[in-house]
C-alpha cells in the first residue's frame, strides 16, 4: 500500500473517532457500498452511511485504531483494526481485531467490506491463585 493511500485512510479513521460525519462522507463516492457492521448487509450512498453512523452514535461509542496496512491480491487495501466498542455509559461491550478491506477508485471509497474478526480475551488471575 502507497504512504498515500495509508495516509488517506488513517485520516478516515481520525475522523471516525472524532465523529465527523461529514468528513468521513467526504472520503466516498456518492454511490459507495458500505458494510453494515450492526445488522449485516450493505448501505447504499452516501445519505444512507451518513444516516447510519447517525443512528450508530446514539446508541455507541466506537474507538479504532489501526494496526497494519496491507493491499490484498484484489488490489483492495486492507487494515486491521483494533476496536472497542462501548455504550454511552462508557461500559465497554466489544473489544477486538477487526480486518477492514477498502476499494479506492478515483481517490474515494466505493466499496467497504468486513473481514475477519477475533475478539480479545483478556485473562485475569488474582494474587495467590495456583495453575
Amino acid at each position: 500500500m502507497s504512504s498515500n493511500q495509508q495516509q488517506f485512510l488513517q485520516n478516515l479513521y481520525n475522523a471516525f473517532n472524532k465523529r465527523e460525519i461529514e468528513t468521513i462522507i467526504s472520503f466516498m463516492q456518492p454511490d459507495v457500498k458500505w458494510a453494515n457492521g450492526m445488522e449485516g448487509g450493505f448501505v447504499y450512498g452516501r445519505d444512507a452511511v451518513r444516516e447510519y453512523w447517525t443512528n450508530q452514535f446514539k446508541i455507541i461509542q466506537p474507538q479504532l485504531e489501526p494496526l497494519n496496512y496491507e493491499t490484498d491480491d484484489n488490489n483492495r487495501d486492507v487494515v486491521t483494526v483494533h476496536q472497542i466498542i462501548r455504550d454511552l455509559q462508557g461500559n465497554l461491550l466489544a473489544d477486538m481485531t477487526v480486518r477492514q478491506i477498502f476499494t479506492i477508485e478515483n481517490n474515494l471509497i466505493s466499496l467497504y467490506e468486513l473481514g475477519e474478526s477475533e475478539t480479545i480475551q483478556a485473562t485475569i488471575q488474582k494474587a495467590g491463585t495456583s495453575n
